[in-house]
């Protein structure tokens, strides 16, 4: 289980049921609002809002939920939400980074951090850990979009840099500028992506034994459980055992 991926490999661990759909809701909303105030509110002239509409459909958001939110992008005395990235390590010397959306940045930093020291991590300054990972943009499939040779395929006629398959998911790698074209080239072999987004993609992965690697997805819980919080990314890998052994 690599960190680019733990997100969906997390759902399924601990259920889809544990998940609360209103805080993903939530988080979806403030994604597409700080999209539409940033460009156009027209997804079709909007590359970053078609992307977070797409994630909010994905998840089964109703369409008048979506649209509530590309209007509190013009409305006025609306929240104004800030991108704020943190970036530190983890349990056994894990690289992690936090992306966020917040109104608030002392509430988020403060919260943030308390996940960090609370389950064996510290936060630190800007810039820390992020220079172990590209930028780049990530596309993902379900394994029933077709073999891995068939999504190889499209995605290299796509003009994807690269692909991960694995058992669950595909997993389509993009320079960070072509995130949007390749997207767009994708769904007319493969049909709609799963997600669609900006992502850290770490160079090196740092293998998690058993004694670190439940205080480290409880740290990434914590995080992720946090309202201005977005994404979390790491540089981890569990094997299949130390994944079995946690249940």
């Amino acid at each position: 289980m690599a960190g680019h991926s733990k997100f969906k490999n997390i759902q399924h661990r601990k259920g889809a049921q544990d998940k609360k759909r209103s805080a993903q809701f939530s988080k979806l909303s403030r994604e597409i609002t700080v999209a539409a105030k940033m460009g156009m509110p027209d997804p079709d002239m909007n590359p970053r809002l078609r992307l977070a509409v797409n994630a909010a459909k994905a998840q089964s958001m109703p369409k008048d939920n979506i649209q509530r939110a590309i209007d509190k992008a013009n409305a006025a005395g609306g929240e104004d939400y800030e991108e704020v990235r943190y970036e530190g390590y983890g349990p056994g010397g894990v690289a992690v980074i936090v992306e966020a959306l917040t109104d608030n940045r002392n509430r988020t930093a403060t919260n943030v951090r308390t996940a960090f020291s609370k389950n064996g991590g510290n936060l630190g300054a800007s810039g820390a850990v992020s220079h172990g990972f590209d930028r780049m943009g990530l596309i993902t499939y379900p394994a029933s979009a077709g073999d891995a040779d068939h999504v190889f395929e499209a995605a290299l006629e796509a003009g994807a840099e690269d692909v991960e398959s694995g058992e669950d998911e595909h997993s389509i790698w993009t320079a960070m500028d072509s995130l949007h074209e390749v997207s767009k080239a994708l769904e007319a072999t493969l049909g709609e992506a799963e997600s669609a987004k900006l992502a850290w993609k770490p160079q090196i992965l740092v293998e998690v034994d058993e004694a670190n690697a439940a205080t480290l997805l409880k740290m990434i819980d914590a995080l992720e459980d946090d309202d201005d919080v977005q994404t979390v990314w790491g540089n981890y890998d569990m094997s299949d055992e130390v994944m079995a052994k946690l249940g």
